[in-house]
């Protein structure tokens, strides 16, 4: 080979090396769980209420009910709650500190159980603006971009009324789709507790309650309509996903009782008639600020006095 043809080889090399270094690179990393610290550095009273509340609590308790050995086994012969996946994805929460990172169970259900995992959009929740501003200094415009940049990849807003109610009827309606019908039949026949009544305003704005001051009537009943509608959903995916009778009855209990609540609500007639996730993010689209506390408040449940943690009307 001659010099000259050499270093023409050479410099097409360095062409190639140079052109694949600096080519975007596009990240595959899974969205990931990185804990309640992650949060706590920023949201410190709301860290403080979370260690108040249940789901902070079940972490030195759920594996000590009386059936949780029973019904861990019963679903996969495995007698420890926090080493069978069936249990994990409801009665714990994670903690990853990097993609390639091992994921620990530490906590109960905790900020991502609701706000979904942080991996993705920590850094654009947090930035208003530069390095230097602080939340109170941050821009209108660039404060709206952040919300909205933020929720695209994939942070539920405690406004976002469905998002946050699906999310709670996946463990509170044993209707996640990363847990089998067959599962959850097994852990049912086993002993395992279902509160079919389960409201998400009662349960929520109780103790739960960490983001603002108390909700209007008018806000109270677009919750309550926006957790009928993902009872209705959820209950109804699951019973079609199932061939367990017992599971089946039970979701089908569910999605008629959630029925019943959103008759009174005109937007909820297609969702009622055809239940889809679809079909109920257009009633919420639909419904937008009205105030319908006259149509459903009235049917939102209330506490007794001797459950401080719940929602006292």
């Amino acid at each position: 080979m001659s010099v000259l043809s050499f270093g023409r080889l050479l410099l097409l090399a360095a062409i190639i090396i140079t052109a694949f270094a600096s080519a975007p690179r596009e990240v595959t990393a899974e969205p990931y769980v990185q804990g309640p610290s992650s949060c706590k550095e920023c949201h410190t009273d709301e860290y403080k209420n979370w260690e108040e509340t249940v789901h902070f609590k079940s972490y030195r308790t759920a594996h000590k009910a009386k059936e949780a050995k029973k019904i861990s086994i019963a679903v996969s012969g495995k007698k420890s709650m926090k080493r069978n996946k069936n249990c994990t994805v409801c009665h714990y929460s994670n903690e990853q500190k990097k993609p390639d990172g091992k994921s620990k169970i530490k906590y109960g259900p905790a900020c991502e159980s609701c706000h979904s995992a942080s991996s993705v959009w920590e850094s654009i929740h947090y930035d208003y603006g530069g390095p230097t501003i602080k939340r109170e200094a941050e821009a209108s415009d660039h404060k709206a971009k952040r919300i909205a940049d933020s929720s695209a990849a994939g942070l539920i807003w405690t406004s976002m009324n469905y998002d946050i109610a699906a999310n709670c009827m996946k463990c509170h309606g044993l209707a996640r789709t990363d847990v089998s019908g067959e599962a959850f039949g097994k852990m049912l026949e086993a002993g395992h507790p279902i509160n079919q009544s389960f409201e998400v305003v009662m349960f929520s704005q109780g103790l739960m309650r960490h983001w603002r001051d108390k909700r209007s009537p008018a806000e109270l009943a677009q919750l309550y309509i926006a957790g009928q509608a993902a009872k209705l959903v959820s209950a109804t995916e699951a019973a079609a996903n199932s061939a367990d009778a017992n599971y089946q009855a039970m979701q089908t209990k569910r999605a008629d009782d959630a029925k019943a609540a959103l008759q009174p609500v005109a937007q909820a007639a297609a969702l009622i008639q055809s239940p889809s996730d679809t079909n109920a993010r257009k009633m919420m689209q639909d419904i937008g600020q009205q105030d319908l506390s006259g149509a459903v408040g009235g049917q939102i449940p209330c506490a007794g006095p001797d459950k401080t943690n719940l929602w006292q009307c």
